[in-house]
């Protein structure tokens, strides 16, 4: 790949980069994790606490491009057709007219996801698999770029409906949002008390992104590289064979060949984002915890044990050998 490509899609994504950190300071990983998915098309389910900048955090992604951006509060009563839309009778004409719901854009905001009933999370994942919906039988191919961004809080339980795992694998990347350090928020209280915040100007367009997505899949990965992947999901199939027979008992299923093809995806993105034309090991560890976690099933074996997903892929990561 040409230099210059690589040093005009880093600054592109720099710029982007800088522009969410306008508002949202610290949560350096999880902007990373977004441009990422923003590179590979993929999903992304942010998980934290409420006021960690979440919503702010996707809001200002999408302004930062100029794309179309929509947001859908999941609540228990929403139905399907709030998101994908309901055909409508015209008094005028005698027919029925096809009214397009909130899913029709670049970039959604599905926030509080888990507040949603499973029929509207099941009409979700035929948008988030297929690229499409279905409104009275006629199906309708969604915008392009199209990527879902998700909220959920992980501990407010109440009157709220678990994610499938069908549902959860359609999720590239899984970001914790986490609390800031004790400067990043006197630096947040500082920026809330002097002014409102200011509006973001776009620094990268629809086109640019589809170009910077095109040059990501030319990313060279060398086989050893592969190949430590796969032996990366193969580690949480069969930790016997890896030393780690302990965890037989501690892990239900392991990570499907989705996993592979996104963690590889994820880390070709990387090494772009970082102005690089090949994968580095290192960036396969860096993505590999985003992109398992939440592939991976624990036991209550591990339950009792106090042994959490986290555990378990600290112990692949370092039971696997990089090349």
């Amino acid at each position: 790949m040409p230099e210059a490509t690589l040093s005009t899609g880093s600054k592109l994504l720099s710029g982007v980069s800088a522009a969410v950190h306008e508002r949202v300071v610290g949560q350096d990983q999880a902007v990373e994790g977004l441009l990422v998915a923003l590179l590979t098309g993929g999903h992304v389910l942010l998980e934290g606490l409420p006021g960690l900048a979440k919503t702010l955090m996707v809001r200002t992604l999408a302004e930062a491009i100029h794309t179309s951006f929509r947001r859908i509060q999941f609540t228990p009563d929403l139905l399907p057709s709030d998101i994908v839309g309901t055909p409508i009778f015209e008094q005028a004409t005698g027919q029925f007219r096809v009214q397009k719901g909130p899913i029709f854009a670049n970039i959604v905001l599905a926030d509080e996801i888990n507040r949603a009933p499973p029929k509207v999370q099941a009409a979700l994942l035929e948008a988030m698999e297929e690229r499409q919906v279905t409104i009275s039988g006629q199906t309708f191919q969604l915008v392009a770029p199209f990527m879902v961004l998700a909220t959920q809080n992980p501990v407010e339980l109440h009157g709220t409906y678990p994610l499938a795992e069908a549902q959860l694998d359609r999720f590239a990347l899984k970001l914790e949002i986490g609390y800031p350090t004790r400067d990043e928020e006197k630096t947040i209280v500082r920026r809330v008390a002097h002014a409102e915040p200011t509006p973001i100007d776009p620094v990268a367009t629809v086109e640019e992104i589809s170009a910077a997505r095109d040059e990501v899949a030319a990313v060279h990965l060398e086989d050893k590289v592969l190949d430590y992947i796969v032996e990366l999901a193969f580690a949480t199939r069969e930790p016997a064979a890896y030393g780690l027979a302990d965890m037989e008992d501690l892990i239900e299923f392991g990570t499907s060949p989705r996993a592979t093809i996104v963690l590889t995806r994820t880390a070709r993105a990387r090494a772009y984002l970082y102005g690089r034309d090949y994968v580095l090991p290192d960036d396969v560890k860096r993505m590999a915890p985003l992109v398992l976690k939440h592939r991976l099933r624990t036991t209550y074996e591990a339950d009792a044990r106090g042994v959490g997903v986290d555990e378990v892929l600290r112990r692949v990561l370092a039971a696997v050998p990089a090349p």
